[in-house]
């Protein structure tokens, strides 16, 4: 008996090799770091709270006030009354630019699908880091502190940022196809973490010097790497004379299955599985899909509410992490900007190892089940981590690999199986909306969340926000049970069908 073409086990990652060119290379390097400078960018505020905060407090409750300098001066930035006041402050403008950083997304999605997206790229890039620098290093070379002013200055920051995913992605997905997918993109979508990898690195490095330096040197890194985009991308493979994605597909056989994007429906012609998402054809240009036909898309609302959940414990650690060690454990700053890199290490790892497990399995859910399972246990754990360096950054990193790797997963992989299942085949201009509807409903998620967290951990202690962290992974879980319980059947359904065939 013949075995069906969807239940045919192909290598996944076999003809992503045999089509891998150098252009791939630089379009895979280039899109990472871009978004890791980024990431880097907003790694620095995290990183520099401690500081921030002494800065706008009183002289008489900041131990670190420098005894010669004039009160006058002193006082001139005296924001808050209290360390807790300036504390709360810091988690508004996390949620100030989390809520326009989702905002954002849903726009920079849908004109990501329009415009070229190597000038959305490039211009968000460098303009957020002219914003970036504005915020930290202007602002305290002026001396010139207005709470005001901050939060306009994030919510530019967080709109300009948003245009960096939605294009990435689409990049992304215009150079690389159904083959490997899980594994190219969990091994790409480190990018962020190796952003905050960096961040927290340039930050510790001149931290010393004053805070106003770390957004320096981070905010002109970024804006290099945006002139670099600019010149050096390439959006699509026909930009060189390469063929499109599904071009040759009659001449690589062994794809075939590996092709078929996972969102799609079993009963879908093998003639056509693979198409371009952002390249169009002089002949008959495909129209960009519209906001409310991409959430219409099967998954589609379901991954993004489940995001809304994950990303907030994923974005909690990446915003409160190096606070809670200097707070809890009376780390010093540089120190615990150091050790929060382990949470991001973790984080790669999970991504790109889930990533490989979902591409042989040909299902994402019940691996990213598996894995938020897990979490939950790495959170209670972590929550009652000892005061002993070693022994954090060993739990801190499983609890990245089980939240870190999922989270890595539904914005890259599973965003792209979204938006190129078979129901947007007549209308290919849909990654950077599908992708921007998911990551803008994480983001109002982790938007909320930050400001939570900056409660509870106020009012209840921080035992209870790992509570509310704990609470929202099992939620993640609870929104994507549909899912899991289709793919699981879909499996047993194909080993059955297996077993007959042989």
């Amino acid at each position: 008996m013949a075995v069906p073409g969807s239940l045919r086990r192909q290598p996944a990652n076999r003809g992503l090799v045999s089509r891998c060119t150098h252009h791939h290379i630089v379009v895979f390097l280039l899109t990472f770091f871009s978004y890791s400078l980024l990431h880097a960018s907003r790694k620095t505020f995290s990183n520099v709270k401690v500081s921030i905060s002494s800065q706008w407090t009183p002289s008489c409750l900041n131990s670190t006030a420098p005894e010669l300098r004039p009160y006058e001066l002193w006082n001139s930035s005296h924001l808050f009354p209290n360390a807790e006041e300036a504390t709360l402050f810091l988690g508004t403008l996390d949620t100030i630019f989390l809520f326009s950083y989702a905002v954002g997304l849903f726009v920079s999605g849908i004109v990501g699908d329009r415009l070229n997206l190597r000038w959305v790229l490039s211009f968000g890039m460098c303009s957020s880091a002219l914003v970036v620098f504005s915020f930290g290093t202007l602002t305290e070379w002026l001396h010139f502190y207005n709470k005001w002013f901050y939060c306009c200055l994030w919510v530019v920051n967080g709109l300009l940022q948003s245009t960096g995913w939605p294009c990435v992605v689409a990049v992304m997905g215009n150079w690389f196809g159904k083959a490997g997918r899980g594994f190219v993109f969990g091994l790409w979508s480190a990018c962020a973490s190796v952003g905050n990898i960096l961040g927290a690195f340039l930050a510790s490095c001149v931290l010393k010097y004053g805070y106003e330096y770390a957004f320096l040197v981070t905010a002109s890194v970024q804006f290099a790497g945006g002139v670099i985009v600019f010149f050096g991308l390439l959006t699509s493979p026909k930009e060189v004379g390469l063929p499109e994605l599904g071009a040759d597909e009659d001449e690589v056989s062994v794809e075939e299955d590996a092709n078929r994007p996972l969102m799609g429906h079993d009963d879908v012609d093998d003639d056509d599985r693979n198409y371009s998402i952002q390249a169009t054809d002089n002949d008959n240009q495909p129209k960009a899909i519209g906001f409310f036909q991409a959430c219409c898309l099967p998954g589609v609302v379901l991954y993004s509410l489940a995001y809304a959940c994950l990303k907030l414990v994923n974005y909690s650690f990446f915003f409160w992490l190096p606070f809670y060690l200097s707070n809890n454990f009376g780390w010093k700053e540089a120190e615990a900007d150091q050790l929060s890199i382990w949470y991001d290490v973790g984080g790669i790892i999970g991504g790109t190892i889930q990533g490989l497990i979902s591409d042989v399995l040909q299902k994402r859910a019940p691996v990213l089940a598996v894995s938020l399972l897990f979490a939950v246990g790495s959170l209670f754990g972590y929550s009652r981590s000892p005061n002993s360096k070693p022994i954090n950054a060993v739990i801190m990193a499983v609890t990245g690999f089980f939240i870190g790797g999922p989270s890595n997963m539904i914005s890259s992989a599973i965003s792209a199986d979204l938006g190129r299942q078979d129901l947007v085949k007549g209308s290919s201009e849909a990654l950077a909306t599908v992708t921007g509807i998911v990551d803008g409903t994480g983001s109002i998620g982790a938007a909320v969340g930050q400001y939570l967290v900056s409660l509870i951990q106020e009012n209840l202690g921080w035992m209870w926000v790992f509570y509310f962290f704990i609470l929202m992974t099992s939620s993640t879980i609870l929104f994507i049970s549909p899912l899991i319980v289709r793919e699981i059947s879909l499996l047993l359904h194909e080993r059955r069908l297996r077993m007959l065939a042989e």
